[in-house]
């Protein structure tokens, strides 16, 4: 199936456009999983990455019920070394257990045969019985850096179609800094960012669905709310993933502009203010996934809310 029509199809089932990260740093987990870890593996990588998975087990069983889709960033994994790495191919195969579509947050980009192996690392072969591979190991989709051009997102593309896979190519990122590059002006008269932003549209055309949405996505983020209405007329046809609500100081009605008219087309990533929620370390299992599930429900009810009074809800 279709990429953006898988994800289209779950936002819709779970009335919800938040995307939770999972951004598990170790000293912020409840005291439990690191005690039980440690008192397993000592505090070594294979404790650290123990841990990890149990923190995102307990984040995926408390969010399922409420959002489609999580997003693991792979650099808060691959920080203990290739038990981490183990720990994050754990939880994408568990939220996936769960019926959860899952963004692997890790902004590869590189050319030709490298940028091949990366598609392959996070996607896939065609026909994993060909291959000497995990056949459950793949994620829904991925965040690429288009800095290298469309040479750096062709196979990229190529594989998710293939797969049937997606990409979310960063545009207009959310970090106070972005714009030392991205906004800077062409000889056309537009800046980097609308430059990719046309890319994307062009590259996502043969990846459109029955949804009328693309496979090949953009990042654009909630901290420059004038963009998003700009890009997204440049790209009607892409999923926008938005991240910067919640923590970075988006706000539900910061990130209305990233949809279109039909009350979809976008979804909005919330990371520490849902996973950490639980805001102590000396806490309950039960009272931790509580409050996780709290948290998730809240930015619903908050992004719903907004779409509503926009006359943008699609349900």
């Amino acid at each position: 199936m279709n990429f953006a029509d898988r994800l289209v199809a779950g936002v819709k089932q779970k009335r919800s456009h938040a995307v939770v990260g999972i951004d598990p740093v170790l000293s912020k987990l409840p005291a439990f999983l690191r005690d039980e870890a440690a008192a397993k593996y000592g505090q070594t990588a294979r404790g650290a990455a123990a841990a990890l998975v149990g923190f995102s087990r307990l984040v995926i069983d408390a969010v399922a019920d409420h959002v489609a889709l999580v997003k693991p960033q792979s650099a808060f994994f691959e920080v203990h070394g290739a038990p981490g790495v183990e720990a994050f191919w754990e939880t994408v195969r568990y939220a996936r257990s769960k019926g959860l579509q899952v963004i692997s947050d890790a902004k590869r980009g590189d050319i030709g045969t490298t940028a091949e192996a990366y598609a392959a690392a996070f996607f896939g072969h065609p026909n994993p019985m060909d291959s000497w591979e995990d056949p459950e190991q793949w994620a829904d989709s991925l965040t690429v850096n288009p800095y290298l051009g469309s040479d750096g997102l062709v196979p990229f593309v190529n594989r998710c179609q293939a797969r049937g896979t997606g990409i979310f190519v960063l545009v207009r990122t959310s970090n106070p800094s972005s714009g030392e590059l991205q906004d800077q002006e062409l000889f056309s008269g537009e800046n980097v960012a609308q430059q990719v932003a046309k890319l994307v549209h062009y590259l996502g055309g043969r990846l459109v669905g029955e949804s009328g949405y693309s496979s090949v996505g953009a990042v654009v983020g909630a901290t420059y709310p004038e963009d998003l209405a700009r890009y997204r007329r440049e790209m009607p046809r892409a999923i926008l993933l938005v991240p910067g609500y919640g923590a970075q100081g988006g706000t539900a009605a910061d990130v209305v502009p990233a949809f279109n008219e039909d009350g979809l087309g976008a979804v909005v990533n919330a990371s520490r203010s849902v996973i950490f929620a639980y805001k102590r370390a000396e806490v309950s299992p039960t009272e931790a996934g509580e409050a996780i599930a709290r948290a998730a429900e809240a930015m619903n009810h908050d992004i719903n809310g907004a779409l509503a009074a926009a006359g943008k809800l699609a349900w």
